[in-house]
């Protein structure tokens, strides 16, 4: 599998979000879910989400490529110089890409980023407590728990503990 991450493209979030699904681990209410899964690409929104994603501060954002089509989105938010910290989130485009070991590849490609690009000594993630998923991921790829907050579990992952 060639999985490559690359810096997203408005064409690209174009690409992702017009096939798109909601997926219900990332709902901690499940009547939010059902208002949501329905969901419909909208080009305008799409475009005032890429405009806010590439605008936030500190942020870098890539679209996860399986061969030459965009399976997902990684992104690192919050990166500071001072702090040397930023926050890793992943999102992968619907279930015909879950499950294969993508978004595991795009990670370690973002947290390869983060510490030999940025130059970050730490990323943090969270997930909601019932993504088991996610957070098999997470420690697979190193992170250490280390608290909740309001439904999340957090981890972080220190560069000297990057596996």
């Amino acid at each position: 599998m060639d999985i490559r991450i690359e810096p997203m493209t408005r064409e690209q979030m174009h690409e992702m979000y017009q096939d798109f699904q909601m997926d219900p681990m990332i709902f901690d209410d499940m009547e939010l879910f059902e208002m949501a899964k329905n969901y419909v690409y909208n080009p305008e929104k799409t475009d005032m989400l890429y405009d806010m994603r590439i605008a936030e501060e500190g942020s870098h954002l890539f679209a996860v490529m399986l061969d030459d089509k965009v399976i997902g989105e990684v992104g690192l938010r919050h990166y500071s110089d001072e702090t040397k910290e930023c926050e890793l989130s992943v999102h992968m485009m619907n279930d015909s890409v879950k499950g294969k070991g993508y978004g595991t590849q795009a990670e370690k490609l973002a947290i390869d980023y983060a510490f030999d690009v940025l130059g970050a000594e730490s990323i943090f993630t969270e997930s909601l407590i019932k993504n088991t998923r996610s957070q098999h991921i997470m420690e697979k790829m190193g992170f250490k728990y280390f608290g909740e907050e309001e439904g999340f579990k957090q981890y972080r992952l220190e560069k000297k503990d990057r596996v």
